[in-house]
């Protein structure tokens, strides 16, 4: 396909990621297998992209993480990818609402061979995230939020809550394709909760942070990057 200024902008992105990932990242029948699990059991195509899987993997890898908090499992596809990150004795702890999709994804870490690794909990985040505090199962070293936006500004407490000074916290799918700013997107929960919890971060006197825009095959979005004070 021949790119220029005659071929639409997404579509553009998309063979850009392409590219990319062609140059990055071997091949990985694995993941592979579990995108396809995914789609067969009808879970929705927000799993991350490869390449911002690899980028959760290395963050895993250069912040020294041994225990990492996810809030939002779908099938395990970015699951694995943190998992991947950790060094030996590591271990990842991931919440997950709906039951259906934490079966699928405990299929698919098994298929990974990191079913020892990584904890499923299932249920309401804001239900289990007191639960952990109470088992002590913190701090945590890194904190992946990529479950519903609107209880991103919860969320955003928990993980500070479940933290110590380093711990480092991503946010992802904070533009909203640019929603972040319409005016238009005023009603829409997600969008709100994602501002609501970008001026948090912002404000909280214990984090440091900022956030960058993305592009490529899943659109125009990104990710808000603090590390604990």
């Amino acid at each position: 396909m021949r790119l220029g200024h005659d071929v639409p902008v997404q579509e553009s992105w998309g063979a850009v990621d392409e590219h990319l990932a062609r140059a990055l990242l071997p091949a990985d029948a694995v993941l592979e297998q579990v995108l396809a699990e995914n789609r067969a059991a009808g879970l929705p195509a927000i799993d991350v992209s490869p390449l911002q899987g690899a980028f959760l993997t290395l963050l895993t890898r250069v912040s020294g993480a041994r225990r990492v908090l996810e809030i939002g499992t779908l099938g395990g596809y970015s699951t694995i990818h943190l998992a991947r990150g950790l060094p030996g004795g590591g271990r990842v702890v991931t919440l997950e609402f709906e039951p259906h999709h934490a079966e699928v994804a405990r299929r698919n870490l098994h298929r990974a061979g990191l079913a020892e690794v990584v904890e499923v909990r299932v249920g309401a985040a804001l239900d289990t995230l007191p639960v952990l505090e109470r088992e002590g199962a913190g701090p945590f070293d890194l904190v992946f939020i990529d479950a519903d936006k609107r209880g991103y500004p919860q969320y955003l407490e928990w993980a500070v809550r479940l933290s110590r000074p380093g711990t480092v916290l991503v946010g992802d799918n904070v533009v909203r394709r640019g929603g972040l700013v319409d005016p238009a997107a005023d009603g829409d929960p997600d969008v709100r909760g994602v501002r609501t919890f970008l001026d948090a971060v912002g404000a909280h006197p214990r984090l440091s942070a900022t956030a960058l825009q993305t592009v490529g095959a899943k659109g125009w979005d990104g990710f808000a990057l603090a590390v604990v004070d």
